[in-house]
């Protein structure tokens, strides 16, 4: 089983400071990320002049205005991902971003990532999935707020325009920020890798980790989840992202889910408990002091620990013989005492 890999998306939560920035990378290595994922984009070609904010980003902020105005703050430039890319080397991780426009895609495609991630708001964006498909890497599709349809349809522009179906990994995904837990459907995960057979995993906002957490053992591959190091910092998606110290043990947490789930499914004792069999499971002895020739029965016999003589479950076999000689209460009992 190869293991889950797991994202630590900053996202835009580095409020446009890149030295806020380096802090989060420095603490979601320290957690054990495999990747830090920002967001590219240019305001301008994503968001229209008077296109509203969402309820979750009006109350985050506390403000009101545009989306346009909220997200011309948060706007990375070409230097500053550069940087990035460059101190997330350093840390050990790999840097990732998600574009949310053309023209921010095609400078990912120069920068080289392992994969394209696709946000969730992006999957109905027919030019924008075909451009990730001429691409040619790997595609890891999110799908908050789509419905079954609406993946299978982009997936078809993805494979249509030249990816192979083992190249899409899906996301489960709802996006409310945060996820209330009755929201979450985690069981549609499983319905997305049986329905489309591809690979899945789970981008969790939920405030949380039991979710992400659960979401392995039920065959995520991949796990995606907000990151700050304040859930009370002003912008969109604080409150819904994970701070460091909770995101290190959500790590472990899956980390050690891995180990759990990667037996070979038969019910076998492990190597670690045989030693215990004898200690823990009982034997059949003598509950009377019994003379030779004592016709067994129910009452002569009690089980005690340990199970080093006579199985219990062949009680049935015991019952009905005979000792062939005397023997005191407490005696474990064994196949040459009968006859």
């Amino acid at each position: 089983m190869s293991q889950v890999k797991i994202i630590a998306e900053i996202g835009v939560n580095h409020n446009g400071d890149i030295d806020l920035a380096y802090k989060m990378i420095d603490a979601a290595a320290d957690s054990g990320a495999d990747f830090i994922k920002f967001q590219t984009f240019q305001t301008e070609s994503l968001v229209s002049n008077n296109a509203p904010k969402a309820k979750y980003q009006i109350e985050n902020t506390k403000t009101g205005g545009t989306q346009l105005e909220m997200l011309k703050k948060l706007e990375l430039s070409t230097k500053e991902h550069f940087r990035l890319i460059d101190y997330c080397k350093s840390k050990g991780v790999v840097f990732l971003s998600s574009a949310f426009d053309l023209t921010s895609l095609a400078f990912l495609k120069k920068i080289n990532l392992p994969f394209i991630k696709i946000p969730s708001g992006e999957i109905t964006n027919y030019p924008y999935l075909k451009a990730v498909a001429l691409i040619g890497k790997p595609v890891v599709l999110s799908t908050g707020m789509a419905t079954m349809d609406e993946v299978k349809a982009s997936i078809n522009v993805l494979i249509g325009n030249g990816l192979k179906r083992n190249m899409i990994t899906v996301l489960h995904c709802n996006t409310e920020y945060p996820t209330p837990y009755k929201d979450v459907n985690l069981l549609a995960m499983q319905t997305l890798a049986e329905k489309l057979q591809v690979a899945v995993g789970y981008s969790d906002h939920t405030q949380g980790s039991e979710v992400a957490i659960a979401s392995v053992a039920l065959g995520a591959v991949l796990i995606e989840k907000h990151f700050t190091l304040d859930r009370n910092l002003s912008g969109p998606d604080h409150k819904a992202s994970m701070e460091p110290e909770d995101f290190k043990k959500m790590v472990l947490a899956i980390r050690n889910i891995e180990k759990a789930i990667s037996g070979s499914g038969d019910k076998i004792p492990s190597s670690s408990e045989i030693k215990n069999i004898p200690i823990a499971r009982k034997s059949v002895f003598l509950a009377k002091n019994l003379i030779a020739g004592t016709v067994l029965e129910n009452q002569h016999l009690i089980s005690l620990r340990p199970g080093t003589g006579i199985s219990p479950m062949r009680w049935n076999d015991i019952i009905g013989k005979s000792i062939n000689k005397t023997l005191n209460k407490g005696h474990q009992l064994n196949w040459d005492d009968l006859i």
